[in-house]
């Protein structure tokens, strides 16, 4: 039994670091938050800036462990759950990356994808990886930056390149280059990892001209990554570092979905909604991907995952481009002016659309507006933009599985929302129920990773501990529900490109 007291547990998103100290109740004791920038230098480009990641890693660690007033000899272990896809290269020799990080959300390897499916690779990465050629994948990217970087050739014939995701990234940093790892689940977002043999494949490194040589090291979400190596982290405290894992599946770990047809759904910048299918992948198609939803012990659970490219960055769109509101208390007072849109959709295809639509060229509208719209209207109709596209992405898990959801776990910051959660059990039909812990991402990690060092002796004794949940049910006739859908799939509809002529 470790005798340490507390994790430190780092959630390092889309939009900024987190860091929270847990107890051996399982319990919050702290929390510190740090965001970064995120630069768009180009129409539907999205980068940012590892050094600043890495810089906010350590700085809401130390903000941290300072606000729970404990030193850092108390901290068992260090463990990080990350945004996915997101894809770095960094010089091995200087430490720092050639390129900023390109974001999931980037579409610049649009036209990439589209030419390998031209060439008739889909079928070859779909059936190893389980993921459709598109460019919310890290190959692509890292493809981009080889090719469009001075002195790539160079830097790759000296073996100074390294490549990973953002958890490999970190990894490195904090061990001052170390080790070059990543943990199953990031490394089954990459397009270049068969999730089959679970190794990275020789076949699509070649295909994406990204040399295996590049690739970190491939493990357990619940093994020991390595050390702090970095004195400006703990000192002279070497504190180990596990739970690796993907945001997202970190949050159905959290949720604790362990049974086959348990789902989630976790409301950030974009949102994933995962479902266990047990110890052997399903076949995904049209617009579903697979995924390996965990590995622990050397044993892979796997999943489906739709994924939904932007949801709660719409309500920020809405507030910091269109200036509707400054604060989530004036949004919510505007939504009571509003307690129907009218007919108003927004559908925020700023980056192209997910699943079930998958379309890069798609790109944002507003439809149904009447002279009496106001901008309570739009707001509402950005707030239900989400709980339609989650809708979207449960019946297509339910009608490619065959497995009828059950009930929608709920996680993340619009999960807070009482008003979206109450509007998604309506579109739904079904139960949705959200935990009281609205950071289930790193919790998630930190529960592998915990037991994973021995700080808990099982999972049952994290399970067995107090969680509350918040329950909705659905409240509309089911004949209203057909009214509100058939006039999102028209919103849909009128911003679809890939079709086109």
């Amino acid at each position: 039994m470790n005798n340490k007291s507390y994790l430190l547990a780092i959630d390092q998103s889309t939009s900024g670091t987190k860091a929270l100290i847990v107890d051996r109740e399982g319990a919050i004791v702290t929390r510190s938050t740090v965001s970064h920038r995120t630069s768009y230098p180009q129409t539907g480009w999205v980068e940012q800036d590892p050094i600043e990641i890495y810089n906010n890693v350590k700085r809401s660690a130390h903000e941290a462990i300072r606000s729970a007033g404990i030193g850092y000899e108390a901290i068992a272990a260090m463990t990080i759950t990350n945004q996915r896809e997101t894809a770095v290269i960094w010089d091995r020799m200087t430490g720092l990356p050639v390129y900023h990080a390109i974001v999931w959300q980037c579409q610049r390897t649009a036209d990439l994808c589209a030419a390998y499916k031209a060439a008739g690779a889909e079928d070859r990465v779909r059936s190893k990886t389980g993921l459709m050629l598109d460019p919310y994948f890290s190959a692509a990217k890292w493809r981009w930056i080889l090719g469009h970087v001075e002195g790539m050739e160079d830097k790759l014939d000296a073996g100074h390149l390294l490549a990973g995701t953002i958890d490999s990234w970190l990894i490195w940093k904090l061990t001052e280059g170390n080790v070059h790892a990543t943990d199953y689940t990031n490394a089954s977002r990459t397009s270049l990892f068969n999730i089959h043999t679970l190794e990275w494949d020789e076949e699509l490194c070649n295909l994406f001209e990204v040399p295996i040589t590049l690739l970190p090291e491939v493990k357990s979400s619940d093994d020991i990554f390595g050390y702090t190596e970095d004195p400006t982290m703990f000192g002279e405290y070497r504190v180990p570092i596990t739970g690796i894992i993907g945001d997202s599946q970190a949050a159905l770990f959290g949720n604790q979905c362990f049974d086959i047809g348990m789902a989630k759904a976790t409301y950030g910048t974009g949102t994933s909604v995962l479902m266990n299918v047990g110890d052997k992948p399903v076949q995904a198609e049209n617009g579903l991907v697979s995924a390996i939803a965990w590995g622990i012990r050397g044993n892979v659970t796997y999943a489906v995952e739709a994924v939904i490219r932007t949801s709660g960055d719409c309500l920020s769109w809405v507030s910091d481009n269109l200036g509707l509101f400054r604060t989530f208390d004036e949004m919510e007072a505007l939504l009571q002016e509003a307690p129907d849109s009218e007919g108003v959709y927004l559908v925020p295809a700023f980056v192209g659309l997910g699943a079930p639509y998958w379309d890069s060229y798609a790109r944002a509208s507003i439809t149904g507006m009447n002279r009496g719209t106001t901008k309570a209207h739009i707001i509402r109709a950005a707030l239900e933009s989400i709980a339609y596209q989650v809708d979207d992405a449960v019946n297509l898990i339910e009608n490619e599985t065959h497995v009828e959801l059950q009930e929608l776990r709920a996680d993340g910051g619009a999960s807070e929302n009482a008003g979206l959660m109450q509007f998604q059990s309506n579109l739904l039909g079904k139960k949705v129920v959200k935990s009281e812990v609205a950071e289930l991402s790193p919790m998630g990690s930190a529960y592998i990773g915990g037991v994973g060092i021995g700080f808990w002796s099982s999972w049952e004794e994290v399970k067995n501990e107090k969680s509350i949940y918040q329950t909705y049910l659905p409240l509309i006739d089911p004949e209203v529900r057909d009214v509100y859908r058939a006039g999102w799939k028209r919103a849909i509809v009128s911003v679809l490109r890939k079709n086109e002529s």
